[in-house]
């Protein structure tokens, strides 16, 4: 009984990913692994694509240090503008998640397409991932601009996470 209350609340907290108030994005994405691990495979794929895309909180839950195979299978794709350890957690995820890893060539593509990739909430800049800058201190976070990389510090809540989560 407990462990389905832990799954059904991973699924509505994944559900909700993206569709929430701020304060709970961090929340629902440290939900996705739960959720993966009660075999929600469209949380392990959520998971990849956020890794992938760098979205915020992704890689405090996303990053997998070790990996049996996975990191020979990410070693051999190329072309992607993504870190090797972020490649290799997106492999990871996918596999768990039993999806094929050509959808690594579609994350890419979305990505060449652009995005909104500003770590800022109230931010609707849509660019290339590579254009955005990262913040010097935590090397996570990515803004459009000074304006928005101030205003997250100031007022976003960037200022009391930055340098928490773990360096990648």
């Amino acid at each position: 009984m407990r462990e389905t209350a832990s799954h059904d609340k991973a699924s509505i907290v994944g559900q909700a990913l993206g569709r929430g108030v701020t304060r709970s994005k961090q929340m629902a994405m440290r939900w996705m692994p739960k959720a993966a691990e009660n075999g929600l495979s469209g949380a392990c794929y959520e998971i990849a694509a956020r890794m992938y895309f760098d979205t915020p909180y992704a890689h405090e839950v996303g990053l997998v240090v070790e990996a049996a195979g996975v990191a020979s299978s990410a070693g051999v794709i190329r072309g992607h503008d993504v870190p090797p350890d972020v490649l290799t957690s997106v492999v990871h995820w996918l596999r768990r998640g039993r999806y094929p890893l050509d959808h690594i060539d579609v994350f890419r593509r979305q990505a060449l397409e652009g995005g909104k990739y500003c770590h800022n909430e109230g931010c609707e800049v849509v660019g290339q991932l590579k254009d955005f800058k990262v913040c010097p201190q935590c090397k996570t976070a990515r803004y459009c601009g000074d304006a928005c990389q101030k205003q997250d510090w100031n007022a976003g809540g960037h200022k009391g996470t930055c340098g928490k989560s773990a360096p990648h």
